[in-house]
């Protein structure tokens, strides 16, 4: 499977979060406004800290990773 690219070839877009914005997995203060780009996490999108931050790329990187396998059929 090949990974899609994008012009800066990552998995995520980076941007600064809103000014007083809390991360939306623990609730610290926001960093980071990330994005996906391709994959099955598409344009889903949040702000996070830099721990969170780093766990959502890594997630949608190993995402983009992960072959699908059809299922066998059934008889």
């Amino acid at each position: 499977m090949s990974k899609p690219i994008n012009e800066f070839r990552r998995p995520v877009s980076v941007d600064f979060a809103p000014r007083g914005s809390a991360c939306e997995w623990c609730g610290k203060p926001a960093e980071r406004q990330l994005t996906a780009i391709g994959g099955r996490y598409h344009n889903e999108s949040g702000v996070f800290c830099r721990e969170c931050g780093e766990k959502f790329s890594q997630a949608v990187a190993n995402a983009l990773h992960t072959a699908v396998v059809p299922e066998a059929e059934v008889c």
